[in-house]
Order: structure tokens, then sequence, then C-alpha cells
């Protein structure tokens, strides 16, 4: 029998925590549930869970400062926010610590475990029929798409999220070429949102700043069309 993926659930309602993790079970996941950050850091150091649902507002540990934690070891492991804070501002901080999606709450169960399949399909990488190239020579830096690194020399490396690196893994596929909007949500989101199109251009914003060190590298932006990597040769 094939392993349940592990899902570590940080909700401080004990009724929403129940409902959910029942649910989240009956549809072939493994969930470890925790009420507030400071045990949900403790639980995810010793399980090392496939994906992490974190409520931004907790005890004793807050949402945000729980994803900036683990984010400072651990760019890979996939995160949802649960949120009642629909304050566009949150979303954005949100997206800038490090999570992969988030969902407002109320919420439907079947709008949950889509947006669940969808974070951890993306996790394995950007669509397996296009990407076959997994190292990049970015101007001055090397992109290495399978390790999600980043780096200008030997000394300094960056390793980048798991969303940040199936973006520039999907511009550095078309290099010096326009790519649409709607590929780019479509290959690394899963669709083509208003919320999606909104976070992506916070991860552009990511990528433009880490790749500042190199003047001939830029990302622009073809307005309503799509986004280029420009690589001076």
């Amino acid at each position: 029998m094939k392993p349940k993926k592990k899902i570590l659930l940080l909700e401080d309602d004990p009724n929403l925590g129940f409902i959910l993790s029942e649910h989240l079970e009956m549809n072939g996941f493994g969930v470890q549930l925790c009420t507030n950050g400071v045990d949900g850091l403790a639980v995810y150091k010793k399980d090392a869970p496939a994906l992490c649902l974190v409520d931004v507002m907790m005890p004793k540990k807050d949402g945000f400062t729980f994803v900036k934690e683990v984010r400072q070891s651990d760019q890979q492991t996939p995160i949802i926010f649960l949120t009642a804070k629909s304050l566009k501002e949150d979303r954005i901080e949100g997206l800038k610590i490090g999570a992969d999606d988030y969902i407002t709450k109320p919420f439907s169960m079947e709008e949950l475990l889509l947006r669940i399949n969808a974070v951890l399909k993306r996790s394995n990488g950007t669509d397996q029929s296009e990407q076959m190239q997994t190292e990049f020579s970015i101007g001055k830096f090397k992109f290495d798409s399978s390790k999600s690194i980043l780096q200008i020399d030997e000394k300094k490396k960056r390793s980048l999220t798991a969303k940040e690196s199936e973006l520039l893994c999907v511009l550095a596929l078309h290099s010096n070429s326009l790519v649409e909007r709607e590929k780019i949500l479509q290959s690394v989101w899963g669709n083509d949102s208003y919320y999606n199109a909104r976070s992506m251009d916070v991860y552009i914003s990511k990528l433009r700043k880490y790749l500042k060190p190199d003047p001939s590298v830029s990302i622009v932006n073809a307005h309503g069309k799509g986004y280029k990597l420009l690589v001076d040769r």
C-alpha cells in the first residue's frame, strides 16, 4: 500500500481542526493537528510533513512567525495559509515570507483539496512534458532547478523556494523569449485566477532582486502579455 502523505495542520479552533483532519484523512492523507505554532514547529522538525496547512492567527506563535522560522532552513516543503484575513497586504505578506498558496475562511473542502493537490503536484517540479533541462547559465549565474540553487559564484549560493525555482525555470527555458502570463500561471500555479496572477507578480519581484547583481540579466514585463528573461550575450 502506498504510504499516506503527511500533512501538518496548525489550527487553534479545535472544532474546525477536527473537521479538517477528518476530511483530509478520509481523502487519503495522514494528518497531525497542532493548536499553536510552538507545538507545530516541534512536530514539523520531528515528522518532516509533505505539506503544512497553517492558520495565521494562533496562540504562542502565529502563522507568519512559524513560516518564517521554517523557511530559514527549508525552502521546499509546500505551505498553504488558512486565514480569516482577506486584506491584500496580509496575502502578499504571506507570499513574501514563503507560502505557496493561501485560502480564505470560510472555504469548502473541495476547494481545499484542489489547492492541496495542486501545490503537491507543483512541488514535484514544473510541467514534466516541458522540463527536461535542469541546469542553466543565466548571465553570470548558474541555476540548478533540480536542487533549487541559484549562484553567482561558489561562495554566493541562494536556496530558492519551490515556487521561485519553478518560475525561474519556466523563464529560463524560454530565455530571451516572451512567456505568456497564462502559460506561466498554468505551469507554476495551476490556474490563471486573479489572486494567482497577483502572487506571480510578487514572485517576479523577488526573482528580479535575486538577479540584480548581474546587470546583464533582467526580467521585463510586456504589459498585459507576459514576462521575458533577458540575458545579454
